[in-house]
């Protein structure tokens, strides 16, 4: 016991001093544009390497990613001209040029070239040993055990003793400070070489579920490891972090420029989520973070998404989503604050909605008139006003209406 919370104690000792050897670099400048307004009316002071953002249309975020090849000249263009802020995902390009960095090198480049302030996030994973980078490709069944460092880094099935998987994937041990120290250079050796503008990291619960009795130390070093994240990749480079706002990432947040709320499944649409979402983007905004407010096609889970072909994909889902929208576009519209941005899809792949033309989120939006109201303290119809919009929606019916003007 006293071993754990020596551990502990120094795990918290090393976030709080990497906290405040950030803090002590110079701090980034902030944009010279009019600055954009809470919804309580506070200014939302920018970073100069936030991208830009506008209320003209409805702002969005894209992530996507395919296994077999980069975008086509066409793809690329749709995609430019919808968003300024997109992530590259983890295998994309694999099968075509071998690494994933090579893929969102390839795609980052091309993205600038259209569009030159455009940013582009790489992809990383905290508790996945995904093998798609030229730096985990070792973390198969097949090359595991010829890398025996790398195989320390991973966490054993307490009732089988063989290594852990997820997803076809090895599962990463945070507890290992050697680890950390690695996985620290290798993300920012992806954003390097891959040449964008920060990293996007996913799943920082640490595999928690595998080591309940170790929940504060995990945590604790999970924010360890973004803070030096952070502080290798430099304060120009974007950190967005999936689903730092929950208590588990208490650590992760104050070092975080962006978060995501990855509401991927029905589930997600619960109205107590959805006003807590809400919350989380205003307080977000109130320390000039970014968010990506992510919502899937009301329905229509994972479940769905594996029991499909991607060709089949192409052809039922965007009828679906399209039809879909309304309700999800009001979800986020109610809650938006300044440099909040939309996500709309099925999934990941680029399959998976990326394609996808949604006319609505191309309308004159017009920034927001001040902040929603709750038509009763305890009820679950609310209501916003835009410059070109007025929004309506019952979260406890899930029915909504945009009228635009």
């Amino acid at each position: 016991m006293k071993e754990k919370t020596k551990f502990n104690i120094s795990l918290l000792l090393v976030v709080i001093l990497a906290n405040f050897a950030l803090n002590a670099q110079d701090s980034p400048k902030l944009k010279t544009a009019l600055p954009h307004v809470t919804s309580e009316g506070e200014s939302f002071l920018a970073k100069d390497f936030y991208p830009e953002f506008s209320w003209d249309t409805t702002p969005t975020y894209y992530m996507f990613g395919d296994k077999e090849r980069v975008l086509t000249a066409e793809e690329l263009h749709f995609i430019a001209e919808r968003t300024n802020f997109i992530c590259i995902e983890k295998s994309h390009g694999y099968e075509v040029l071998g690494a994933a960095e090579l893929g969102a090198k390839h795609d980052a480049a091309a993205f600038k070239a259209i569009k030159p302030d455009m940013k582009v996030l790489f992809y990383f994973n905290a508790a996945l040993a995904w093998s798609y980078t030229s730096y985990s490709k070792d973390f198969t069944r097949e090359r595991i055990d010829s890398s025996p460092k790398l195989k320390s880094f991973l966490i054993k099935n307490p009732k089988t003793g063989k290594l852990a998987e997820k997803h076809t994937a090895f599962l990463f041990n945070v507890l290992n400070p050697d680890f950390r120290a690695w996985w620290v250079e290798t993300v920012a050796k992806g954003v390097e070489d891959s040449g964008c503008d920060g990293a996007f990291i996913d799943q920082m619960h640490g595999n928690v579920n595998l080591m309940k009795d170790k929940k504060d130390a995990i945590e604790i070093a999970m924010g360890e490891m973004m803070t030096n994240l952070k502080k290798r990749l430099g304060a120009d480079k974007i950190l967005l972090a999936n689903n730092a706002n929950s208590k588990s990432a208490r650590f992760v947040y104050p070092v975080s420029d962006a978060l995501m709320f990855e509401n991927y499944s029905a589930v997600h649409y619960n109205k107590e989520n959805l006003l807590s979402d809400w919350e989380g983007m205003l307080k977000n905004a109130q320390e000039d973070k970014i968010s990506v407010f992510r919502l899937g096609v009301e329905g229509h889970d994972r479940g769905f998404l594996r029991s499909i072909s991607k060709e089949e994909k192409y052809q039922v889902m965007p009828k679906i989503s399209q039809e879909k929208l309304e309700y999800a576009l009001a979800c986020y519209l109610i809650g938006a604050q300044p440099y909040s941005y939309f996500m709309y899809s099925w999934g990941w792949a680029l399959a998976d909605g990326s394609l996808v033309d949604y006319p609505e989120l191309q309308k004159p939006l017009g920034a927001p008139k001040g902040a929603y109201k709750r038509t009763t303290p305890e009820g679950w119809e609310f209501t916003r006003e835009f410059e070109h919009a007025e929004v309506w929606i019952n979260t406890e019916s899930r029915k909504s209406k945009i009228t635009w003007h």
